[in-house]
């Protein structure tokens, strides 16, 4: 089930009121970039801090969250009855400010300090995840249609060279 703005902004609403800070990443991301809905959204991506995993898990189990997916220290999924899934990519916060995530191979991506920005969803502002940070996530490994269409959106609205891999997505026009 597509996630809408107004839902996005509820969810958050519903973590902030737990104490839980959450930064919006992925296509609701690149979209809060954007200042504008571009696509339906199948999920909600959220970067949060490991150490809050209990408080969202109860605060959103009151709108009928469960887990849905354990990969902890590196993620987790909720999901309810309705079909609404959130992914949470969890951090670990460093002395500067930047989110450490380990990675399912081993080693950690950080989220530097200065990727944790302001974007717009549904007319609101709200924390998100920086266009560069984002560039770097979707680097490595084969894109989809959708992966692509965001990426090159951003390099387009915020003036970045498409990144190797994604050339083949730019249609003359």
């Amino acid at each position: 089930m597509p996630i809408a703005g107004e839902r996005v902004l509820e969810l958050l609403a519903e973590l902030a009121a737990a104490g839980v800070s959450a930064s919006v990443d992925g296509g609701w991301g690149v979209d809060a970039l954007l200042g504008r809905e571009t696509r339906a959204h199948e999920d909600l991506d959220l970067v949060v801090a490991l150490a809050d995993e209990p408080a969202i898990r109860a605060a959103l189990s009151r709108s009928g969250f469960a887990l849905h997916e354990d990969q902890l220290p590196v993620r987790f999924v909720l999901r309810n009855a309705a079909g609404e899934q959130i992914d949470f990519h969890t951090v670990t916060f460093d002395a500067e400010g930047g989110g450490l995530q380990p990675q399912p191979g081993g080693g950690s991506f950080r989220y530097p300090p200065e990727g944790f920005v302001r974007g717009e969803i549904a007319g609101r502002s709200v924390a998100c995840i920086s266009a560069a940070v984002q560039l770097r996530c979707h680097q490595g490994y084969q894109p989809s249609e959708k992966d692509a269409r965001d990426m090159l959106a951003l390099c387009e609205r915020f003036a970045f060279r498409v990144p190797r891999g994604y050339e083949s997505f730019i249609t003359s026009s």
